[in-house]
C-alpha cells in the first residue's frame, strides 16, 4: 500500500474502474478483472445494470461497487474517482467503455443534439475521467488505462459522422496520453471492436442516406464477437505482460480492420 493506493503487482488485486459495466462489453470486462482477484468500480448510468453486475462478482467471492450516473456530468465522475480512492484503495487501472450509438447520420443530416450528446458521452466522458484518477496514478508512478474506440475509429465506413468522430477521437487521445506520460510510468491504450453481440441498438432513420452508403462495408465485417472476446483483450492491455505495449489501438474485428 502506497499513499492509500495498493500497488499492482501482476497477480490480481488491482483497483479497477470500468464504465459501461452494467452490460456488454463493460460487464464481461468487470467479471473478468473481478475474476483475476482485482477490486471493481462498476460504472454505468443503469443503477439496476450495475448493481446485478455488482451482486454477481460479490457471489463468486469477489469485491465490487457500484457508481451509477451520467458520466458526461462532473459530478458523477468526481464521485467515480473519490469512491475508486476511499473505497477500493486507489486507482490502478482505468478502462473507458462506456459509448452510445449514433444514427449512423451523414453528416447533413446530423442535428446539433445528435453530435453534441454522441461526442459528450463517447469523447468528453472518457477525458473527463481519464483527467480525475491521473493525478493519482501519477502519485505513485504507476496506472494503465484501456480505451474501447471502435471499427469506426480506424475507418469512415463503420458508422455515422458523429460516432466516427467521437471514436477517432478517442484514439488521438489514447495515443496523446501514451506519449505524454510515459515516462512517468502510464500506459494507454485502445481496443477498436468489430461487430459484437451485445444490446446496444441503432435507431436507425428509414430511407436516411447515412445507413445507406454505410450498409455495402458491412458485407466484410466477418463474425460477431462475444462480449467475452472484448474483454479478453481490455484485460491483456492492462496486464503486466503487455508492459511494454503503449499508444496501441487494437482491432479486435476478425480481420475486418485488414480488408
Amino acid at each position: 500500500m502506497v499513499d492509500g493506493h495498493l500497488v499492482e503487482d501482476g497477480t490480481g488485486g488491482r483497483s479497477v474502474i470500468v464504465t459501461g459495466a452494467g452490460s456488454g462489453i463493460g460487464r464481461a470486462t468487470a467479471l473478468a478483472f473481478a475474476a483475476l482477484g482485482d477490486r471493481v468500480l462498476v460504472a454505468d448510468l443503469n443503477e439496476a445494470g450495475a448493481q446485478a453486475v455488482v451482486k454477481e462478482i460479490e457471489r463468486a467471492g469477489g469485491t465490487a461497487v457500484a457508481v451509477t450516473g451520467d458520466l458526461s456530468e462532473q459530478a458523477v465522475v468526481d464521485r467515480v474517482a473519490e469512491t475508486a480512492t476511499e473505497r477500493l484503495g486507489g486507482v490502478d487501472v482505468l478502462v473507458n467503455n462506456a459509448g452510445i450509438m449514433d444514427r449512423m447520420s451523414a453528416l447533413v443530416d446530423v442535428s446539433d443534439s445528435e453530435w453534441e450528446r454522441v461526442i459528450r458521452v463517447n469523447l468528453t466522458a472518457p477525458f473527463l475521467l481519464t483527467r480525475a484518477v491521473l493525478p493519482h496514478m501519477l502519485a505513485v508512478g504507476k496506472g494503465v488505462i484501456v480505451n474501447t474506440a471502435s471499427e469506426a475509429g480506424l475507418r469512415g465506413s463503420a458508422a455515422g459522422a458523429a460516432y466516427t468522430a467521437s471514436k477517432h477521437g478517442i484514439v488521438g487521445l489514447t495515443k496523446n496520453l501514451a506519449v505524454m506520460y510515459r515516462g512517468q510510468g502510464i500506459r494507454a491504450n485502445a481496443i477498436a471492436p468489430g461487430g459484437t453481440a451485445t444490446a446496444i441498438a441503432v435507431d436507425v432513420e428509414a430511407g436516411a442516406h447515412g445507413p445507406a452508403a454505410i450498409q455495402p462495408h458491412f458485407v466484410n465485417m466477418g463474425r460477431l464477437a462475444q462480449p467475452e472476446e472484448q474483454a479478453a483483450a481490455i484485460v491483456f492491455l492492462a496486464s503486466d505482460a503487455a508492459g511494454n505495449i503503449n499508444g496501441v489501438v487494437l482491432p479486435v474485428d476478425d480481420g475486418w480492420s485488414a480488408v
